[in-house]
C-alpha cells in the first residue's frame, strides 16, 4: 500500500514537471493496413499524413512492423513503399499478425514475412509480437525468443502505450454519420490519454529506477492515428520529449532483455517490472469500454 501510495504522489508531481527532457521511440504496428477506413480514406492517404506529420515534428527514423499478408494489394502495397520512401524502416509484426499460439506455426509466420521486408530494404531485423503477446506457457515463450535470437531478430519492446488502436474503429463510424460533435470528444478523450499514459511511465520510470528511461511508444497507421498525430507530437514538444529511434532508446540497460532476444522470465514493461518489485502499477485512466459505444449502431 505504501508504494502505491507513493507512486500515485509521483505521478501527480509527474504531471507539473513538462520541462524534463524524455526519450520517446515512436513505433507504428501493422503496416501498410490498421482498422476500419472512414468514408473517402485511403491506406496511402493514412500513410501520407503520418509521415508528413513526422517530418513536420523532425522525427527521427521511426519503424514500421508490417504484416505481409495486407502488403498484396496494390494499394496497400504503394502506402508501404510511400513509407521507405520517407526514409523510415521497417519491422517484423509476422505475415498475418497470428497470435503466438504453436511454434512452428510462429516460425512459418515470421520466416513467410522475411521476403516482403527484404524486398523493402533496410535494417528490418526487429520484431513485434502481435498484440504483444509473447506466449501463454513459459515453454511457448522460451521457444519463440530462441527462433528469433537465431534468425538475428531484437525484439521490439513497449513501455508507451495507450491504446491508440481503440479509437480508429468509433471513428470511421462516427465520419461515416458525420457527427463532428464525437468526433470533437474522440479527439479530446485521445489525447487526453496519450497525456495521461506518458505522465503514468514517467512516474513508473522514477519509481522503478530514479530516472526516466527512454521510452517506447506503441502506434497504429489508423486513419485516427493520422489524424490525430500533429496533435500528439505537439503535445510532446510541449511535455519536454525529445524523439529518438527505436535503437537509441532500447540501448539503455532496462531493455536489455529484449535487445537480445534473450531468455527472459516476463516482457520488458514498466508494469511488469513494478509487480516484480511488489509495486501495483496505478490504474489506467482512459476507458476502452465507453469507446463501443460511440457512434454505434
Amino acid at each position: 500500500m505504501r508504494a502505491a501510495l507513493a507512486l500515485a504522489f509521483a505521478i501527480l508531481l509527474g504531471g507539473a514537471n513538462p520541462a524534463a527532457t524524455q526519450g520517446v521511440a515512436i513505433t507504428f504496428d501493422d503496416l501498410p493496413a490498421h482498422a476500419e477506413l472512414p468514408p473517402g480514406e485511403t491506406r496511402l492517404g493514412v500513410v501520407a499524413r503520418i509521415v508528413g506529420a513526422l517530418a513536420d515534428a523532425g522525427a527521427p527514423p521511426t519503424y514500421g512492423f508490417v504484416n505481409g499478408a495486407t502488403a498484396a494489394e496494390p494499394a496497400q502495397a504503394e502506402a508501404l513503399r510511400l513509407w521507405r520512401a520517407a526514409g523510415h524502416p521497417v519491422g517484423n509484426h509476422t505475415y498475418s499478425h497470428r497470435r503466438l499460439d504453436d511454434l512452428a506455426a510462429f516460425e512459418d509466420e515470421v520466416a513467410r514475412n522475411e521476403p516482403v521486408l527484404a524486398e523493402l530494404g533496410g535494417e528490418w531485423r526487429w520484431f513485434r509480437y502481435p498484440y504483444l503477446e509473447e506466449g501463454a506457457t513459459p515453454g511457448l515463450r522460451a521457444g519463440a525468443r530462441q527462433l528469433l535470437n537465431t534468425r538475428g531478430y531484437r525484439i521490439a519492446s513497449v513501455t508507451l502505450d495507450f491504446s491508440d488502436w481503440a479509437w480508429n474503429a468509433p471513428y470511421a463510424r462516427c465520419a461515416a454519420k458525420g457527427d463532428m460533435a464525437a468526433i470533437a470528444k474522440l479527439e479530446a478523450s485521445w489525447i487526453a490519454a496519450a497525456d495521461a499514459s506518458l505522465v503514468r511511465a514517467r512516474a513508473l520510470s522514477r519509481q522503478l529506477h530514479g530516472r526516466e528511461i527512454p521510452l517506447v511508444l506503441l502506434m497504429h497507421v489508423g486513419a485516427f492515428d493520422g489524424r490525430m498525430l500533429p496533435r500528439l507530437l505537439a503535445l510532446y514538444r510541449d511535455r519536454g520529449v525529445r524523439l529518438v529511434t527505436l535503437e537509441a532508446a532500447m540501448a539503455d540497460p532496462f531493455y536489455r532483455a529484449d535487445r537480445d532476444a534473450a531468455a527472459s522470465p516476463h516482457p520488458a514493461t514498466l508494469e511488469d517490472a513494478a509487480r516484480s518489485r511488489g509495486i501495483l502499477p496505478p490504474p489506467k485512466t482512459w476507458d476502452l469500454a465507453a469507446l463501443e459505444k460511440v457512434c454505434a449502431p
